[in-house]
């Protein structure tokens, strides 16, 4: 299965659901360059629906750390949703739960940019 990064806009957040492995070589740079793409595009609340994610390694979770990075230098925010069990256990291990904004339901991860969107 290959990565795929596949975006679609609720309100004023672009929710990009996920899926196949974010590791070394394709998935991390497939999501490096969606990142940038969306950015480019002017999106700066991003949730990102991990839900489909089967695999994690080191290249990935690195990846996320720059997606995060990306978004905040661009004023804007990044949280993830419906962590799947590889990407749990990556960032329980790596104890990355205390930088991501981490939510179990997309409609209160969504509701929860509504206090940093501007009006």
């Amino acid at each position: 299965m290959k990565f795929r990064a596949t975006p679609r806009l609720s309100g004023k957040v672009l929710v990009v659901d996920m899926s196949g492995p974010l590791d070394l070589g394709e998935g991390s740079a497939g999501l490096r360059a969606a990142i940038h793409k969306y950015i480019e595009q002017g999106h700066r609340y991003i949730l990102l629906n991990m839900e489909q994610v089967n695999h994690l390694d080191s290249s990935g979770i690195g990846e996320l750390v720059a997606a995060y990075t990306a978004v905040k230098r661009a004023h804007g925010e990044l949280k993830l949703v419906k962590l799947s069990r590889a990407v749990d256990n990556a960032l329980l291990i790596t104890r990355l739960y205390t930088v991501f904004d981490i939510h179990s339901n997309e409609a209160t991860a969504v509701a929860s940019f509504d206090a940093t969107i501007p009006a």
